[in-house]
């Protein structure tokens, strides 16, 4: 290949079965997203990494939304899975549809900090969630209405679990909502100078501290 060329791919690879070959579309689009966003998408480009043509990739996708749709699943169910490792709870606790119920057995500070430690060790997933969040502001985005339900869930989420530690619920969960953005957003431009599990830990506390306190207190009383 001469310098400055694009690199081949072969098409000649061994085929594979289709639920390995739908893997391998999701994984190759996840990392072209996170890079590019969805406008920059290219089916070509996916195609050419999975050594598919693109009716190849389309026989297993539908569509350049559909792929963008099964990339955003497949993610939420992994995203569900490995946040009950770091908390050491169940499907109950932590279903992976969270409109399903929503997190139980688990308190707020203890659910921000396992997902907090959870995204500093998946940087490539925390920038395409944070890239296509950016580019679905728009409404005629595919990804809009995820996004917009996405965000309700989560408050709601974090509404239901801070009841216990404050008397404006809804109002800190949208706080916790804005800090881990806002601090994913810092380490994602400057990862070797901002700790992401540390620099939550610290806005936790200012966060939680005081309200903890109280709820603690009242208890007592009670």
């Amino acid at each position: 290949m001469t310098e400055g060329a694009a690199p081949s791919y072969r098409r000649d690879r061994p085929r594979l079965p289709a639920a390995e070959r739908r893997r391998q579309i999701i994984d190759v689009t996840s990392a072209l997203i996170a890079d590019r966003g969805f406008w920059g998408l290219s089916m070509q480009d996916v195609a050419d990494r999975c050594g598919l043509t693109v009716p190849g990739v389309l026989r297993h996708a539908g569509s350049k939304t559909g792929l963008l749709i099964a990339v955003l699943e497949h993610r939420d169910v992994e995203d569900a899975r490995s946040l009950r490792a770091h908390l050491g709870v169940g499907e109950e606790e932590v279903p992976d549809e969270w409109s399903a119920g929503g997190p139980h057995g688990v308190g707020l500070r203890q659910l921000c900090s396992a997902t907090m430690q959870r995204n500093s060790e998946q940087p490539e997933f925390v920038r395409l969630f944070t890239v296509l969040e950016a580019e679905s502001l728009t409404p005629s985005h595919p990804a809009h209405a995820y996004f917009v339900k996405r965000q309700d869930q989560a408050i709601a989420a974090f509404a239901s679990l801070a009841r216990d530690i404050s008397d404006h619920p809804e109002s800190l969960a949208r706080h916790i909502v804005a800090m881990m953005d806002g601090l994913q957003i810092q380490w994602l431009r400057a990862p070797e100078r901002v700790d992401l599990v540390r620099e939550w830990e610290s806005a936790a506390e200012a966060l939680f501290g005081e309200r903890e306190g109280d709820a603690r207190t009242k208890k007592r009383s009670d």
